[in-house]
């Protein structure tokens, strides 16, 4: 399973029209003042493609508008002061040049963290005559007034990154985002490969409420469950931010000193518990293995330096599948109800070329 699991994984999409792009978009990694870094590649479907339910406009009752000159209203979930929120952003707006949408036909909003606030936002834009949305939800569930207020007016919704409870084709169009249980269990198959399957392993747990956090974390002890020589001695959250997961690595030193590894759920949890590691006088990546998900410039670079240990992908430039997709749904085609893109990995065989990769 484990060298399996170091190869990048190309995920099938379940759906029966083609969705496999091989595009690159600009994006920006995360640094104190957010200054511009090199492209990466966007994130992709497979180019093998199995079957699956699909939802056309025909099917759906909406009518047909052109993405190029329709307003476009894009709902971001979180502030944008990590490096994944700043490039999901940046993707969408990249991709909104590239295809000529005017500034003024993409609006964008950002709810701060506050679901009641994206659901306002979400209102907002339509008010403002947003006629696509494009929406990172901020939780699984609770935006459902939001998706009524769009089908109250016929206006299509593609979701990224976080997939919700409600229903596709019917509330919202499609979700586009990666495999989450898989992608714990990626990072188990790298925790037990650089622990040698020994050790006792704390997990810094996303934000509650979401399918990212549920489906890493069930993948992570999934996977390690066969290396009865690695136990999970402590799971506390760190709502995927680097200062809490900073503290909860202080505090878990204190009650659990012996630690020998980290599985964060998101890099900047990870780099926060480095921080923390080198602070009590451990050495991360070597007397504390790190293993987290997401594919920040920062995390890799750590890995490159040997203070790190591996990092698997969780790539964040949907912008040209996103538009990809409301073309060819506003097109007549079928387009996949849930879209599974690829993700690729970081360890030491390839961290120091591969950095120009991250965002």
């Amino acid at each position: 399973m484990a060298s399996t699991a170091r190869r990048t994984a190309v995920l099938a999409v379940s759906t029966t029209a083609a969705v496999s792009l091989a595009l690159t978009g600009c994006a920006r990694s995360e640094s104190q003042n957010s200054a511009p870094a090199g492209g990466g590649p966007a994130a992709s479907a497979a180019a093998s493609q199995a079957a699956g339910p699909t939802c056309s406009i025909d099917q759906a009752g909406y009518p047909k508008i052109d993405p190029r000159s329709a307003v476009i209203g894009f709902s971001q979930s979180e502030k944008e002061d990590n490096p994944f929120r700043i490039a999901e952003t940046q993707s969408i707006k990249d991709q909104a040049a590239k295809l000529g949408i005017a500034s003024d036909h993409l609006l964008t909003t950002n709810a701060q963290s506050d679901l009641n606030k994206q659901i306002s936002d979400i209102k907002s834009l339509l008010d403002r005559g947003a006629q696509l949305l494009i929406v990172a939800p901020l939780n699984s569930d609770g935006l459902q007034p939001a998706f009524d207020a769009a089908k109250a007016k016929k206006v299509p919704v593609v979701t990224i990154d976080r997939k919700v409870t409600s229903t596709p084709c019917t509330d919202y169009l499609t979700f586009i985002g990666s495999n989450f249980v898989q992608q714990g269990q990626r990072a188990a198959a790298e925790m037990v490969r650089v622990t040698g399957g020994t050790g006792k392993v704390a997990i810094l747990l996303g934000s509650s409420g979401n399918n990212v956090t549920t489906d890493r974390t069930q993948g992570f002890k999934d996977g390690i469950a066969s290396a009865k020589g690695l136990s999970v001695v402590a799971e506390q959250t760190g709502d995927f931010d680097r200062s809490k997961g900073q503290t909860v690595m202080e505090q878990l030193i204190q009650s659990n000193p012996d630690i020998t590894a980290v599985y964060a759920e998101n890099d900047e949890m990870g780099i926060g518990a480095a921080n923390a590691l080198k602070a009590a006088g451990k050495q991360p990546g070597k007397d504390v293995k790190i293993v987290s998900v997401d594919g920040t410039r920062n995390a890799v670079q750590l890995i490159a330096n040997g203070g790190y240990n591996a990092v698997i992908e969780s790539n964040p430039r949907f912008g040209p599948l996103a538009f990809q997709v409301l073309t060819d749904f506003e097109g007549g085609k079928p387009v996949a109800q849930n879209v599974v893109i690829s993700d690729s990995q970081y360890d030491e065989t390839n961290a120091a070329q591969k950095v120009a990769d991250a965002y």
